[in-house]
């Protein structure tokens, strides 16, 4: 367990005057469309409630921006691409030398190793596709080598499966020299943490829950609308929750998509993590209607009242070691105790562009230019987080388990 407690904090003071009134959505839309909607980012509206209380900052905050900034290798890019002449079927293709799945006869889907791809489109560069077709009477033609910009390609989008989550995990390694992580290299044995969850301010912390999301909801990711398509990779919604709501661990997640044109590549950043691979830094923000007092309440939520699982990333397994957990002022502060031992924690996402996209959400919310209403479901109660386990009694030597997998066990 992690050496230092943190002091014991306050909860947020609770008015003994009269309930305030709920709102409803139509209520704030009508207020977004009189020019009068009040919204703040989540650190301004924390200070706020600081200054005011509760009530008074709720009274005159309709919606709070949060924000995520954070690293993600679960990407997909999809490619819709206009007729050649002559026309031809697409079975093979190479953009900028990514191997691309090719669907339909004329659409390509790239994995996260399209990661550079994505950034030169965004860049306005040309990228090279190298296709070979599969010909009938009507695709009579077997090759194509052409370069393309992203105004040249008819449909270009992003499909982000674990967009959006809740709370994240602090990342230490028992191993000595470094470890490769998704989050990045860590330091061991227990010398470095990295953390990828901004903490308070955060989408995930400031909407416990993920409430106010739902298919169909629209979110600002890299400066421009997308959409929620549902739950997430890794969604577990059930996972434990303090007080007031929050997940004290990863919890739900929602999957979103959203059409490059338009993107600004300010938000966008190609990287590359050794031993794992290439990710994209996408900087995502969210409304997050105050509808109720607890919802504010909710939002209000400092970074002492948030907490982290500190898991051994060095362990090799599905189900790895927990340490405990760490507040996120602890976390910020730039160093954690484990154990007795003093570790030096830096964040895996970017805090400043994260400020960045929740004010410009807050800009675009004010000035009626981002749409905002309620799902009409939310992410659901299933969790996606499903382990995948193998017979032990498997023989690689046949394409099938033993005959007898009632002798076997789960591995």
């Amino acid at each position: 367990m992690p050496g230092k407690t943190p002091p014991p904090v306050q909860p947020l003071p609770r008015s003994t005057a009269s309930p305030a009134p709920e709102r409803s959505e139509a209520a704030l839309r009508g207020f977004q469309q009189a020019g009068d909607l009040q919204v703040r980012t989540a650190a301004e509206f924390r200070a706020l409630v600081a200054e005011q209380g509760l009530e008074q900052a709720f009274a005159s905050t309709h919606v709070v921006s949060a924000a995520d900034a954070g690293f993600t290798n679960q990407f997909s890019l999809h490619l819709g691409l206009g007729p050649s002449d002559p026309p031809i079927r697409l079975s093979q293709a190479r953009v900028n030398g990514v191997e691309a799945l090719c669907c339909g006869g004329s659409e390509l889907v790239l994995p996260a190793a399209g990661a550079a791809v994505v950034d030169a489109l965004l860049k306005g560069e040309a990228v090279e596709l190298a296709a070979t077709g599969a010909t009938t009477p009507l695709h009579p033609r077997r090759e194509l080598h052409t370069r393309l910009r992203l105004e040249q390609i008819g449909m270009a989008r992003l499909a982000l499966q674990r967009a959006i989550g809740e709370n994240g995990i602090v990342a230490v390694s028992s191993a000595s020299g470094l470890t490769a992580t998704t989050l990045g290299p860590l330091l061991g044995p227990y010398a470095s943490a990295l953390h990828g969850c901004g903490g308070a301010g955060s989408i995930g912390f400031t909407m416990p829950g993920l409430a106010q999301l739902g298919p169909g909801s629209p979110v600002l990711v890299a400066g421009t609308i997308g959409w929620v398509l549902g739950a997430g990779g890794a969604h577990q919604p059930g996972v434990p929750r303090s007080s007031l709501g929050h997940a004290l661990a990863p919890g739900a997640s929602a999957a979103v998509s959203v059409e490059l044109h338009g993107m600004d590549p300010r938000w966008v950043r190609p990287c590359h993590f050794e031993g794992q691979g290439p990710a994209l830094l996408v900087a995502i923000a969210a409304p997050v209607p105050l509808l109720s007092l607890a919802m504010a309440r909710q939002a209000a939520a400092g970074p002492e009242l948030l907490e982290a699982p500190v898991l051994d990333l060095s362990i090799p397994r599905r189900l790895k070691p927990s340490l405990g957990r760490v507040s996120y002022a602890e976390l910020l502060s730039g160093s954690i105790s484990l154990e007795g031992r003093r570790l030096r924690c830096a964040p895996a996402c970017s805090p400043l562009l994260a400020q960045e996209a929740a004010e410009q959400l807050v800009t675009e919310l004010r000035e009626g230019r981002f749409p905002l209403h309620l799902p009409l479901r939310g992410l659901g109660g299933r969790s996606t987080l499903v382990p995948l386990e193998g017979w032990t009694g498997y023989n690689p030597r046949l394409s099938s388990p033993t005959a007898n997998p009632s002798s076997a066990r789960h591995g």
